[in-house]
């Protein structure tokens, strides 16, 4: 009975770490199939917190401290928030966002916009300065700054 257990245990962790990197399905994008190619290590922050460093292909590091375009939904990070310039943009809905276990860190991007935005479930485009972040993890991995919202 241990021996059954033990080889079931061994074969669901042999299979999540064979899964392959998520591919992007969302909405027409030349910049989310991209980011969703970074996988992760184990590692410690600045804090001295172990987290999931993200480790980005070189594509991706190539758009760092660009000015980039990503289409998503809008994720607010306070409940009951109408109205904000400090936002999480998604690639998939919020019915099935990083917070819902659907995606990995790798489907949303943290926004810092020049303007505050009304919250909307609809699909929208955000351009800024993409930043990567692999130290903190007080912060999502990509970052968009000083960011505007091009379609609504």
């Amino acid at each position: 009975m241990k021996i059954t257990a033990l080889l079931g245990c061994v074969l669901i962790a042999t299979i999540a770490v064979a899964q392959p990197p998520r591919r992007y399905s969302g909405p027409h994008s030349e910049i989310w199939p991209k980011l969703y190619k970074t996988t992760f290590e184990k590692s410690v922050d600045q804090s001295g917190m172990p987290f999931d460093k993200p480790v980005f292909t070189d594509d991706v590091k190539k758009l760092a401290t660009t000015t980039i375009t990503l289409p998503g939904y809008i994720v607010p990070f306070s409940a009951g928030t109408k109205k904000s310039s400090h936002l999480m943009l998604s690639s998939l809905p919020l019915n099935a966002c990083f917070f819902c276990g659907v995606g990995g860190p790798e489907t949303a991007v943290e926004v810092f916009l020049e303007e505050p935005m009304v919250y909307t479930d609809q699909l929208v485009e955000i351009t800024g300065k993409l930043l990567l972040n692999n130290m903190s993890s007080s912060q999502l991995i990509f970052i968009l700054e000083s960011a505007t919202v091009t379609k609504k």
